[in-house]
């Protein structure tokens, strides 16, 4: 019988072999780094490094050790280029970020804009963030508020992006895509949904409920305990509000905030009927200007892949390998390109940190597109 202790201590020799070859060659891919950074040459050569792939494939016996060679050296030449990168960073040369950084934000006397009306959780969430001394009015979808700021008719807008019951609000993702404006901040409102009515109105009136789909999604519970009630949609939860004031009809109903019913004068039909006890809503603030606040401790990234296996793993091991805690991924299909994903990636760190310059230097390397969305 083969003595199991006597294997460990083999590989145990084999593994000590393996290391002191893995760091000559690392001190060889300094000397290449070196070479890089005095002609400008990329450190990313795809070519070489899918001809060097295949020849070390062919070297291995037998397909299984063929497909383990690929996949060592694939990570090994990762590791290379990541040593690469941080050579680069530490010998100054860096890759330009069009983002100016500021002490703090202007948040007094400037013009904000926001989808909904009065009483909307967007309102709540602007009058949150900013200071009292700001101009601010309401547009009709989102994506006229960042045709907005972009026209430079507003400073900011404020926009839903994510929900903790209901998920990602997948049209700012993409609208985040299709304008070039920037994440300049965050505000996290708690999400008190309500049923409102008319003030002569009783729940076994009501036939017909009101509200944007969010906010539906989130009370789905509730409402499949009234299978009865015929749902209605709404561009948001307080423009449902609005409707059945205007209509003054009491077998309608809308799911929208208390203050939503205290703009528009109806009466609380029904409490707590979000399933979600902590639900909670994320908003961002979006800016023409790339800037950043010197403390800033959160990135927003987008970024397009080679439809190739392994990508999406190359990509994220920058993040990792830098010491960056990933707080968020996302992925959104990109128009046009079938089966094909644009990620969105949040991590925590400060553009003018050495790590987070490494990390963006491998990803801007090896995506198809990368773009900062803010730091905030």
């Amino acid at each position: 019988m083969i003595d199991l202790q006597e294997c460990r201590k083999e590989i145990d020799q084999i593994d000590d072999e393996i290391i002191r070859l893995f760091e000559k060659r690392m001190k060889v891919c300094e000397d290449v780094a070196e070479y890089k950074i005095h002609t400008g040459k990329k450190v990313l050569d795809p070519q070489r490094e899918q001809a060097k792939i295949a020849a070390l494939r062919a070297k291995a016996n037998g397909e299984f050790n063929a497909l383990g060679a690929q996949e060592l050296f694939q990570q090994i030449m990762a590791i290379s280029r990541k040593r690469q990168y941080q050579l680069l960073t530490a010998n100054g040369i860096e890759d330009d970020v069009d983002y100016e950084t500021v002490d703090k934000l202007p948040l007094k006397d400037v013009s904000v804009v926001f989808q909904g009306v009065e009483g909307a959780y967007s309102y709540a969430a602007m009058r949150a963030y900013f200071e009292e001394d700001i101009r601010s009015y309401h547009v009709k979808t989102w994506r006229d508020a960042m045709e907005e700021v972009s026209a430079g008719q507003a400073d900011y807008a404020v926009l839903p992006i994510e929900n903790s019951t209901a998920g990602i609000v997948a049209d700012i993702y993409d609208l985040l895509t299709e304008y070039k404006l920037y994440i300049v901040g965050e505000q996290i409102i708690r999400v008190d949904h309500v049923l409102l009515g008319l003030g002569d109105a009783d729940l076994k009136d009501i036939t017909h409920v009101c509200s944007h789909p969010q906010g539906l999604a989130q009370c789905r519970k509730y409402l499949e305990e009234h299978s009865s009630w015929k749902i209605v949609k709404a561009e948001n939860t307080a423009g449902a509000a609005k409707k059945v004031c205007e209509e003054k009809d009491k077998t309608q109903a809308a799911i929208a905030s208390r203050e939503a019913g205290e703009v528009f004068g109806l009466k609380v039909l029904a409490e707590n009927i979000c399933y979600n006890g902590q639900n909670s809503t994320r908003f961002i603030i979006v800016s023409k200007h790339p800037v950043y606040v010197k403390n800033a401790g959160k990135i927003s990234i987008c970024f397009e892949l080679p439809h190739e296996s392994g990508t999406l793993y190359n990509m994220l091991s920058h993040i990792i390998y830098n010491g960056l805690n990933m707080t968020k991924i996302e992925s959104r299909p990109i128009p046009g390109k079938t089966w094909e994903y644009r990620f969105f990636v949040d991590f925590e760190g400060n553009l003018k940190s050495s790590a987070v310059k490494n990390a963006l230097r491998g990803l801007e390397a090896e995506a198809n597109l990368l773009r900062v969305l803010g730091n905030y």
